[in-house]
């Protein structure tokens, strides 16, 4: 059996990017004369991408969103996020000592994530934890990316691990179907971007906080995913 390996998604579950991802966004909307979205609104924008975010955000105000208006709208907000990464992105309390944890028992980690390739390395190099993760897949790694299972079973594959040995930890329903669609068991922080409770999406469990992602709930769920 391969070693254990452990799948992280990557905005909202192992960092803290909204305060990042909310000034980007409030930078292309201010280029539409759309009124900024404060702190206690961006739930209602997140978690699907900055097209997405941009697209909630007219739709919110009633406003009407031309196809290459949102591609220029998306531009800017990319712009806008890329020359400031690492910004005030910071990993979630408990997520450098988890890394730790995991990896000390032998584990495998990986990203898969919806956020651009490029991004997701920037800002993980930028945070100095690139050396941690045997690899690092965004939404334009493969020719598919999540709710498809393909993209976290392509992600464990390069990882150097075994589908059948996996766990992952996401904090949306897009990770939780995704990992269900891919036969893995899945951990749901309740920290991240979604505007439901993840408990709602029926993952295999709930933390509150990366002390609760111990060595032993990990490999319950992945004994219990393979029936052994």
């Amino acid at each position: 059996m391969s070693r254990p390996i452990i799948v992280f998604d990557l905005d909202g579950t192992l960092i803290d990017t909204a305060p990042d991802l909310l000034d980007s966004l409030n930078h292309s909307l201010a280029a539409s004369d759309i009124p900024s979205v404060d702190e206690a609104g961006f739930r209602r924008f997140v978690g699907h991408g900055g097209r997405v975010m941009i697209e909630r955000a007219h739709a919110a105000r009633q406003r009407s969103l031309a196809v290459d208006e949102h591609d220029r709208l998306l531009k800017l907000f990319l712009d806008h996020y890329t020359m400031n990464i690492p910004g005030k992105s910071r990993p979630y309390p408990g997520v450098v000592e988890a890394i730790a944890r995991f990896e000390n028992a032998g584990y495998l980690l990986a990203i898969c994530t919806n956020k651009y390739e490029a991004n997701s390395l920037a800002l993980i190099e930028a945070l100095g934890l690139t050396r941690h993760f045997a690899a690092i897949a965004g939404q334009d790694t493969f020719a598919f990316r999540k709710p498809d299972p393909r993209h976290l079973i392509e992600t464990i594959a390069i990882a150097g691990g075994d589908p059948r040995n996996a766990l992952m930890v996401g904090d949306s329903q897009t990770d939780i179907d995704t990992a269900k669609a891919a036969g893995i068991p899945v951990v749901a922080v309740d920290f991240g971007y979604t505007d439901r409770h993840v408990r709602e999406f029926d993952p295999s469990a709930v933390i509150s906080h990366f002390d609760a992602l111990t060595l032993d709930l990990a490999q319950k769920l992945i004994i219990a995913a393979a029936g052994r």
